[in-house]
């Protein structure tokens, strides 16, 4: 492929259908600050090894799709400031132009698919933003999501959406929502937003079935929506969802008056909430983005080990 650049471990492992779980750069080049980001990729990358899997951070680096980031590019990743964030629709502009892209939701998604990679691991998916109907502001990872047969493990969408309409978008894709662990759906920093989930399971091999069972319909009944697994964040980093939603609406009343909005809006406002929680935000960011990266490799080993029977 002109395209598509995969490290020698990711393609051995792919060709031998062992594990591989995709993560994202957006959280490194947009949603965490140095050193924290960097931080959190080397763990998330260790999480995944140490549970038998085999990890491909993807970017878009020099004109091509990196698939899998070795240790100086994630520190590149983490330091630079010029770096694109690039959704699905901006792939082709950030590839034509040479420029570095922190790959989102949307477009790691896509970028994995392509590579023969099917779960993904992250902190929380993006949304439908407050106000969003009337704004329409609403994340593409939504649709990306209903067009697509990755396994998505992530905490939930992020606390400062609106979870409600996300959820009634999520299925409106055909997007099945399985809580890991809880009939609720987490909320990115707290694990319970209060709004109840038809499915869930309790073991990573349980979430394997499903997605083994997926994989065939995808073939059989041409179904080509998503699984979100969504996995809360661990009680000693939780954050209570009253104290969230007093700093999100600061958050937003500063951001409203500083006319901050588009792409910028939510690394904004996470940035805001981190001030204001004292940094508490920070660690449950990491907490969790960790955890689900630990979780997505233990899925993965377990269905990797379905499909070689």
């Amino acid at each position: 492929m002109q395209y598509l650049q995969i490290l020698p471990p990711i393609r051995i492992a792919l060709s031998a259908y062992r594990a591989v779980v995709a993560l994202e750069t957006s959280l490194i080049s947009h949603g965490l600050p140095w050193p924290k980001n960097f931080e959190t990729a080397q763990k998330m990358e260790a999480a995944i090894e140490v549970e038998g899997a085999t990890p491909a951070t993807i970017a878009i680096h020099q004109g091509k799709i990196q698939i899998g980031c070795d240790t100086p590019l994630l520190e590149h990743f983490s330091r630079a400031k010029d770096v694109l964030k690039v959704g699905r629709k901006d792939i082709s502009a950030a590839l034509s132009t040479g420029r570095d892209g922190g790959t989102t939701v949307s477009a790691t998604i896509h970028c994995a698919a392509a590579a023969g990679i099917d779960i993904f691991a992250t902190g929380g998916i993006g949304g439908v933003h407050r106000g969003g109907a009337l704004s329409l502001d609403i994340s593409s990872d939504l649709s990306v999501l209903g067009r697509s047969k990755m396994a998505v493990v992530c905490s939930g969408a992020k606390s400062i959406l609106d979870l409600a309409k996300t959820l009634e978008v999520l299925e409106s894709q055909n997007v099945l929502v399985l809580g890991f662990g809880t009939d609720c759906f987490p909320a990115f920093y707290a694990r319970d937003s209060g709004l109840k989930l038809d499915h869930h399971v309790d073991t990573p091999e349980a979430a394997a079935e499903i997605l083994h069972c997926h994989r065939q319909l995808s073939v059989e009944l041409a179904m080509e929506s998503a699984v979100l697994i969504v996995n809360p964040i661990d009680t000693a980093y939780a954050i209570a969802w009253d104290e969230l939603q007093d700093w999100t609406a600061q958050a937003e009343k500063e951001a409203l008056a500083a006319g901050v909005g588009g792409k910028a809006l939510t690394p904004y406002l996470l940035g805001r909430i981190g001030e204001l929680s004292a940094g508490r935000t920070l660690e449950a960011n990491q907490a969790l983005a960790v955890g689900n990266a630990k979780l997505a490799a233990k899925i993965a080993v377990a269905l990797a080990a379905m499909a070689r029977k």
